[in-house]
């Protein structure tokens, strides 16, 4: 009885060990082929740094457009956007503190995707006030405008759950990375602001219950 037991333990054993990966050794790793930096989207790509300090020119509102579109435009005759998102609930809101832009009031407004327009929710320059509620980086202030990603968690909680929170901040991400690709694209620069007190940059934006700032982009020319 033991010997018919160890041979079934030595079969188990073998079969075990047999089924365990092996790590791969540098003879076998591989070079990839070369990006083809010829292609648009890899130059712009290849061209996207962070940027603190900007020129003293304003944005024009056709290139604020631009911006705004590619972090949350429709994309798509059946209501798509530019910016993939868990079950398309689209949790963010995108809202521009503009202080330069041409043909644009100083003051902040929340960007509608559908409509692709602008609703203004707070009258002044408030771009020195957000530099102070983002802990005092003052380069901010220096940008003809941000823009503050938002989201309402409740559109992706209600069918997703707590891991709806994870899906809010894959967008965020997405958003994010699309609004810097066009603006290096079209000549700007930028960076994506995490540091800030959440309290104050909500009474700044005049956000309503239930809706968070998740981060700040500020945009303009290079110095």
């Amino acid at each position: 009885m033991r010997d018919f037991q160890l041979k079934r333990f030595v079969v188990a054993l073998i079969a075990a060990l047999s089924c365990v990966r092996t790590a791969m050794t540098d003879a076998e790793s591989l070079r990839l082929p070369e990006p083809h930096l010829q292609d648009k989207l890899a130059q712009t790509m290849q061209q996207r740094r962070s940027v603190r300090e900007f020129a003293p020119k304003p944005l024009s509102l056709e290139t604020a457009a631009r911006l705004l579109w590619a972090a949350q435009g429709i994309s798509s005759p059946d209501g798509l956007r530019t910016t993939p998102s868990g079950g398309a609930l689209y949790p963010l809101e995108l809202h521009l503190v503009a202080g330069k832009v041409a043909g644009l009031p100083a003051g902040i407004y929340r960007y509608d995707p559908a409509e692709h327009g602008l609703t203004g929710t707070v009258r002044g320059d408030l771009r020195s006030a957000l530099a102070r509620a983002a802990l005092n980086q003052s380069w901010i202030a220096d940008a003809p405008a941000a823009v503050v990603i938002a989201a309402i968690p409740r559109r992706s909680t209600r069918k997703y759950g707590e891991r709806g929170i994870r899906y809010v901040h894959i967008e965020v991400g997405h958003a994010g990375q699309n609004l810097l690709l066009q603006a290096t694209a079209l000549g700007l620069g930028g960076t994506v602001v995490g540091a800030f007190d959440d309290a104050a940059v909500r009474q700044l934006l005049n956000l309503p219950a239930g809706e968070h700032p998740l981060a700040i982009l500020p945009v303009g020319y290079p110095r």
